[in-house]
């Protein structure tokens, strides 16, 4: 790649968020690994590192919008540029809304919600600053769009990246700055796999075609596509990555 790129990704740490990391890094793009576990987020760098890849890890708490200012200024600091941002971190909770704990559903918001905003806000600034056409990639999910029990919070949140995403890029796009959402459904990664004692695994895996869980590495893939330039008629959208949870009956 003639001129690298510059992605910045949250809950780079695990799941989803780590594979997306490798595959920039493998495709010849910088990156810089953000999440709030450090251990997990250096060890990616380096194995990111150990691949020839460029990497840095930012120990970021998405729900604070100075956190995530710092990250955004310290790729730049590093790389010379931001071109990507992936706000991935989330966190889910299984609890029926009557016994939803507060604490609970506002961590959920905090993260989900909160988190993506900052992302936007933050990554589109110094995007328009510095004069990148860049992208910004949300993750939602297929329950930002379909109702399963014990999820309140969580649908909550995806229901409202879906149309964060969709209004953030109207705002966005005088300065040439995409932004996409990428749903997956039932993924492989440690979120779901926390519940694999409740029958919610065997529950979402019957709904896909294959009858299996999407692999991170799929997602991804999917990411990493949305990302390119190439890609360019694909803005203010959600794509869907799930296999047909969204339609399979």
């Amino acid at each position: 790649m003639a001129n690298k790129r510059v992605a910045v990704i949250t809950g780079g740490a695990s799941g989803i968020g780590k594979q997306t990391c490798l595959k920039f890094a493998r495709k010849g793009d910088q990156v810089v690994v953000a999440d709030f576990n450090e251990q997990a987020g250096n060890e990616v760098v380096e194995a990111i590192k150990a691949e020839g890849g460029e990497a840095i890890f930012v120990q970021t708490d998405v729900t604070k919008f100075e956190d995530v200012e710092a990250l955004v200024q310290k790729a730049v600091d590093t790389f010379g540029r931001i071109d990507v941002m992936f706000n991935n971190a989330g966190i889910g909770r299984l609890t029926p809304v009557l016994d939803q704990k507060m604490e609970d559903y506002h961590a959920v918001i905090n993260v989900n919600l909160h988190g993506v905003t900052h992302g936007i806000v933050a990554a589109g600034r110094k995007m328009r600053e510095l004069g990148i056409k860049g992208v910004i990639i949300n993750t939602t999910s297929v329950f930002g769009i379909l109702a399963s029990p014990g999820t309140y919070a969580y649908h909550a949140t995806k229901g409202a990246v879906n149309m964060m995403t969709k209004s953030a890029a109207l705002d966005l796009a005088e300065y040439g700055i995409r932004v996409v959402g990428v749903a997956p459904g039932a993924v492989d990664t440690p979120i779901i796999q926390g519940y694999k004692d409740s029958g919610l695994i065997d529950s979402m895996k019957a709904k896909v075609i294959g009858n299996k869980l999407t692999q991170p590495e799929q997602v991804a893939d999917t990411v990493y596509l949305v990302s390119l330039d190439e890609a360019s008629a694909i803005n203010g959208s959600v794509v869907m990555a799930d296999e047909g949870f969204a339609s399979f009956k």
